[in-house]
């Protein structure tokens, strides 16, 4: 109650507010009418008595801008305002930096002619000039459609086809890539800036992905800009994250700023991220991973380590140098890790990390052990989609008790298993499809349309099952079931146990048509470090531990699994 009295005391000597108003609608609002948010963004350190002097200002500043980025970097700047906010390969900025750096790129952004409601696609690596065009987008309220840096020619076209930004901003790197990718039509009237540039000569301009006009370099839009104060928008910012694409074209899942604190509130009960440290992200920041934790460290005032591409070992060296107390991976980044050699890993002192954040893809049961047998029980793993946003989050106590374990729902969040049919829950221990609900799921895909819905809860796209503690397995995806012999089978059982094989490094398991079941399972397998098992023998392991229809009738071997920019396994190329 402490914390409610004080927050109410200080909502009311705002400019224009009087001691008989209550706290206005809105985060601020929403949070005091919530003493479990109250108490634990108090406790994460999102809400600070430190400095009594900043708190009004702050309040306003929260009031104006809603609790998306902009509100973060520009909250920030008022409590840290001379600290680092970022160190990446270019050196490191301050807080006051980064907000006078997006004031002047958001001002020459508008200056050619970029407002409210226009999309601007973002195409970067992890880097200060995504966090800059970032906020300049959420401050002039535009939306931003975020690409993935993996993509081919034909997905970029695909997307930029069905999404039609009117700007662009990439990495010089992506130059050729949209020179194929767009064709004349496509291209014209697209504005295009250049984030980052690795050309030789000091100052080069980045040739324009069509024609030979270069693109303009938003260093220079900074450097020229304006850096004073935006107004807020009359409408907040989208922020439009594409899925993986693993079964199809990827589609745009386009969500707004958070309507209240409670998304953060629940975030930090289950993952203890705190104020004002450091935190490594190596996840991509165009996946909604690494988004999340770059709105969440905002809201933090954390200290952002990035590096543009992950490496192993340069992910174990700058996390231990930078003192970071969290690390944001997918879990094939984990693996990666886990393979070097000993000496390697041993060379790093990361015995400060706390939290080690996972997502993006399925952990399986025994690199999660293995993750915190050698590097402490810091593992988080989050369960969620682009879509439905988190469902369930895992920590070290639930990965030690049930490895494989995607973990409990969070505050605020309802999931529940339902039969295929939709016509209602399933048992406690049953196989059913997933669905969700929070205040962060998205508002449906830019070309239209949405997903399966349940009593007002959003599809995962997998199917799953509670166990008697409450924790959600997942089973597979909901399409990938297939019908073998009148049986139903689930690949992903398949996958987890023949990835606990000591000789099988990767695996992934698909349905394929057969004359006389309809349809059978065949597993790709990566050999590891364990030996070289042959295909009767991962047969045989299969059978003595699962039912024989569950047996793949083939088993390849490959070099190595296809995957996208966050660790996913391509099934649709294996098919």
């Amino acid at each position: 109650m402490a914390i409610r009295s004080r927050l109410s005391e200080i909502a009311v000597r705002l400019p224009g507010a009087s001691a008989a108003k209550k706290i206005p609608a809105g985060p601020l609002g929403q949070l005091v009418d919530a003493p479990f948010n109250a108490r634990t963004l108090y406790e994460a350190g999102v809400i600070s008595f430190d400095h009594p002097s900043r708190i009004p200002k702050t309040l306003r500043e929260l009031s104006r801008w809603g609790a998306g980025p902009a509100a973060g970097v520009v909250t920030g700047a008022i409590a840290r305002g001379d600290e680092a906010a970022l160190v990446d390969d270019a050196g490191s900025l301050s807080f006051s930096e980064m907000q006078t750096r997006s004031n002047a790129l958001a001002h020459a952004l508008a200056d050619e002619g970029l407002g409210e409601g226009d999309g601007v696609a973002i195409m970067c690596r992890n880097h200060r000039g995504f966090l800059d065009a970032t906020l300049a987008v959420a401050k002039l309220g535009a939306h931003a459609l975020y690409l993935n840096t993996a993509f081919a020619a034909p997905q970029l076209a695909g997307v930029v086809e069905s999404e039609e930004p009117a700007a662009i901003i990439y990495d010089e790197e992506f130059r050729e890539l949209l020179s194929e990718a767009l064709e004349e039509d496509a291209a014209e009237g697209m504005k295009r800036f250049v984030a980052w540039s690795d050309s030789d000569e000091e100052d080069a301009p980045a040739q324009a992905a069509t024609g030979d006009v270069p693109d303009t370099a938003i260093e220079d839009l900074i450097a020229s800009g304006n850096g004073a104060d935006l107004t807020p928008p009359s409408e907040g910012a989208r922020f439009v994250i594409l899925t993986s694409g693993t079964t199809g074209t990827p589609k745009g899942a386009q969500r707004s700023a958070p309507a209240s604190l409670a998304p953060l509130a629940a975030m930090f009960s289950r993952i203890p991220l705190k104020a004002e440290e450091r935190t490594m992200i190596a996840a991509p920041l165009f996946h909604s991973w690494g988004m999340a934790h770059f709105q969440l460290g905002l809201s933090l005032r954390s200290t952002f380590i990035l590096r543009r591409k992950f490496d192993p070992e340069e992910t174990l060296r700058a996390t231990a140098e930078s003192g970071a107390t969290a690390l944001v991976v997918v879990p094939v980044m984990m693996q990666r890790i886990l393979e070097l050699d000993e000496e390697t890993i041993r060379r790093y002192d990361l015995s400060g990390l706390r939290v080690t954040a996972a997502s993006g893809s399925a952990l399986p049961g025994e690199l999660a052990t293995k993750w915190m047998d050698t590097f402490g029980d810091n593992l988080y793993n989050l369960y969620g989609s682009t879509e439905v946003a988190w469902a369930t989050i895992a920590t070290p106590e639930d990965l030690r008790a049930a490895p494989g374990t995607a973990g409990l729902p969070p505050r605020g969040t309802v999931v529940k298993i339902v039969d295929q049919e939709g016509d209602g829950e399933v048992p406690e221990g049953e196989t059913g499809r997933i669905f969700v609900g929070n205040e962060m799921a998205f508002e449906g895909y830019t070309g239209g349309g949405g997903k399966d819905e349940y009593q007002g809860l959003l599809s995962s796209g997998d199917v799953g099952h509670f166990d008697d503690a409450g924790r959600l397995f997942i089973d597979g995806r909901d399409d990938e079931m297939i019908v073998s012999g009148g049986e139903n089978v689930f690949p992903r059982e398949v996958e987890d146990l023949l990835a606990d094989h000591d000789g099988v490094k990767e695996v992934a398991v698909i349905g394929v048509d057969d004359d006389e079941f309809g349809q059978r399972l065949k597993a790709f397998v990566v050999t590891g470090d364990g030996g070289d098992p042959s295909e009767d023998e991962l047969k045989k392991y299969v059978k003595k531990n699962l039912a024989g229809y569950k047996v793949p009738r083939e088993i390849e071997f490959l070099d190595e699994l296809p995957r996208n920019a966050t660790g996913k396994v391509l099934k649709r190329e294996l098919v």
